[in-house]
Parts: structure tokens; sequence; C-alpha cells
């Protein structure tokens, strides 16, 4: 095995924590003419390293050609949304924000955060890599430039005074393949008492809830508390607050500041994540040594069901053509002759193909003309919104249908 070094600290990186063969890219949407080309597959891999307790995936392909135009728009999840609007709410009341404030968002997709700042009068800048997503938002009236972040960035923003109250980076930190440089820009743009916002699906529910389709090659790292609070702490960051989300199958919202601040006081969530995270081991190796082990079991029931459906006549559709489904049918070996078709809300993905399995993508409307016998609900972690989006399917009935963490037909 070659010598790979942790990203975050440099210590050598030796533990496997997943292997999940080689896969497309999660997010390389196929056209019809692409189909009959070959498709480039990476490895899909990752490790802990036994210094920092950074879980990481060996990377392969450069971030320029992954995000700088890219088919992922956070206002086609209603949820998402609304989750957004109520973290400005609580923002605007617990920091202060007003119309001498200045917010930034990293990562910032197309406006679905920003424009609730935008909407109570605080001024607002997004930082978004992607041309096509930046344009997005400005069509709704969020100031967006298409640009990477990290240290030259910031001194860029601070320089043409931009420094901030609030950064917010939501869902970013794992696709940095540079993470030093990423924090460091955090901490350089922010004011003396300015305060970092990052939001991130938490490793602990991924290790407890089997949710390996988490894992794809956009996803440079599957971060902790423990992990997050060792590389901010490099960078003069110091977290003082930490909350539990559901979003994504459970997330974690840490709240930093610079370790120079006095002005923000610890909260109870912080110990409170810190304690759970040493009980389940993840300062150990233990703690990761049997992920690998439990992954199979859902390979095996779904391809189950699938065959079971098969052999009765029944046919089965997906919903939502998002990379966590991706991972798992390329992972379980399933295409388009177990799958008729996947639909999605999202009209730059729909009349393309799902990398890999070469799943049709169609619009939802698609489901109430074909009425599929079972729809597969491959974004698990909205399965409600899905639930009550999809429920005409019930007029013939059609049962929704979830593979993760275990195979479940939902009543």
């Amino acid at each position: 095995m070659s010598a790979r070094l942790c990203r975050a600290c440099g210590a050598p990186v030796t533990q496997p924590f997943v292997d999940l063969g080689s896969t497309p890219l999660a997010n390389a949407y196929l056209t019809e003419r692409q189909l009959a080309e070959p498709e480039p597959r990476y490895p899909l891999r990752a490790f802990v390293c036994g210094q920092c307790w950074l879980v990481q995936a060996d990377s392969f392909v450069p971030p320029e050609d992954i995000f700088s135009h890219y088919a992922y728009f956070s206002s086609y999840s209603d949820s998402w949304v609304e989750h957004a609007r109520r973290f400005t709410v609580m923002a605007r009341e617990r920091f202060g924000l007003n119309a001498t404030s200045q917010v930034i968002e990293v990562a910032s997709n197309d406006g679905y955060l920003l424009q609730h700042f935008v909407a109570a009068g605080v001024p607002v800048l997004g930082i978004e890599p992607a041309a096509n997503v930046a344009e997005a938002a400005r069509r709704i009236g969020v100031p967006t430039e298409a640009r990477f972040f990290g240290r030259a960035t910031a001194r860029d923003l601070v320089t043409r005074g931009l420094a901030a109250d609030l950064i917010v980076a939501n869902n970013v930190l794992a696709h940095v393949p540079d993470i030093n440089d990423f924090v460091a820009g955090l901490a350089a743009a922010l004011k003396p008492d300015g305060v970092v916002s990052i939001e991130f699906p938490h490793l602990l529910r991924l290790i407890e809830g089997v949710q390996f389709d988490t894992i794809y090659h956009e996803h440079f790292y599957y971060l902790s508390l423990l992990a997050v609070e060792n590389v901010f702490a490099a960078h003069g960051l110091a977290v003082f607050d930490v909350e539990a989300l559901p979003t994504h199958g459970g997330s974690l919202r840490v709240l930093a500041c610079r370790a120079t601040s006095p002005v923000h006081q610890t909260g109870a969530g912080l110990g409170a994540v810190r304690a759970e995270e040493r009980a389940a081991g993840l300062d150990r190796p233990e703690g990761y040594a049997l992920f690998q082990s439990r992954i199979a079991p859902v390979r095996t029931g779904l391809l189950r069901f699938l065959d079971q459906a098969a052999g009765e006549g029944k046919s089965v559709a997906a919903y939502g053509a998002a990379a966590k489904g991706n991972t798992l049918l390329n992972f379980c070996g399933v295409g388009a002759d177990r799958i008729a078709c996947v639909v999605d809300r999202n009209p730059a993905k729909q009349g393309h193909y799902l990398p890999g399995s070469h799943v049709p993508i169609r619009p939802p409307e698609h489901i109430m003309e074909t009425r599929p016998d079972y729809l597969l609900i491959l974004p698990w972690n909205i399965r409600e919104e899905v639930m009550a989006g999809m429920a005409g399917i019930r007029q013939w009935g059609g049962r929704f249908v979830v593979a993760v963490p275990e195979l479940a037909i939902l009543p």
C-alpha cells in the first residue's frame, strides 16, 4: 500500500474505513449520446487518520471537474429551503444581524438560504464555484460570485471591506480537497467577533445508520466534531456550540469563532456531542473497524427485493436522482433492467441518465402516467417529503420502499 498522508495534519493514514469498489462520479449525469461512450470509473474508498481522526477519501478528480458546472440546486427540496429559513431567523436574533452586518455564505448554491437574509434587509454575498448555479442565485436577487473559497478569496473579500459578521458554510467542508486552505479562509474572512456556522452530515450517524450511500467522490471527508475541532484549532478557530440536526440523516451545526474572541459563551451542545463521540469510540481505531462488514446486508436486501418484485411481475421505479442513490445503485450493481426510471423535480437532470446504472431520469408526472407498483426513495433523508408529494401512487396500490439502513416497504 502506498503511503497516504492526512490532508489535515499530515500524519500517515493506514486504517481503512470503507471500500465501495470503482464507481462513476455520482453527479456525472449522462446524455443519451454518452451512453455508448466509455464511462470513467474511480475507486471509492475512505480511510481514517489515527492522529486527528479525520475520515478521508482517496482523491482522483480535481474539484474544478466536479463543481464548475453543477446539477444540484438546493431550492428543489422544500424541506431544505424551510430549514434554511429557520436558520436565518435564529441567526438574526442570536447574533444581532441587521442592515449594518455582513453575511457571507460559502457554497451558496442557488440562493436558497441567503434569499431569506436579503428579504430581512441584511447585506449578503454568496460564494459559489458553479457558474450556472451562481447565475440562478443572481436571478432571484442574491449577490453571488462564481469562485472557489480559500485563503486568497478571503483576503480579497477583506480588502474589499467585506469581512463577515457571519459566515455560513453548509455541507461544503466535505467537498474541499485542501481543508487547511479552506478553514484558514474562514478564519481570515471573519470580523474579530464574527461567527462561522457550518453544517455537515455527522459521521457518527453515518456509522450507526449504515449510510454508506452518502460516500461518493465529491465528498473528500466524513466529519466528526472531534476532527472538525482539531482542524479548526489549527487555524485559530474555537467551537463554542453544537446542535444536532435531523437533516441528511443526522447532521451537526457547529458554531465557531476566533479563539481570541471573548463574546461567545460555550453552549451545552458542545459537551454533549463530545461525550457521545467518545462513547462511540471515535477517538479510537475500534470505532471505525466494523463499518465495512455492515454494508453488504444492504446490498443483499435490495437485490432480494428487486428479484422478488420481478418474479411477481411487479414494476419498480425510483424517486430522486440524488448522488446517494447513485452510490447505492452502483455498489449494488442495479441498472435499468431492474428499475424502469427515476423521477426528479430538477429540470437540469430530466432527460439524462444516472451514471453507471443508466436509469433514465424523468419528471415526477411520469410516475402517474406509468403507475409502477413500487417507488424506491433514493434520498431516504427526505422520505416524508417524497411520500407526501407522491401520495397519489396509493390510488393504484403503489408502495414506497427504502433500502438504507435496511430494505423496508413503507406503510
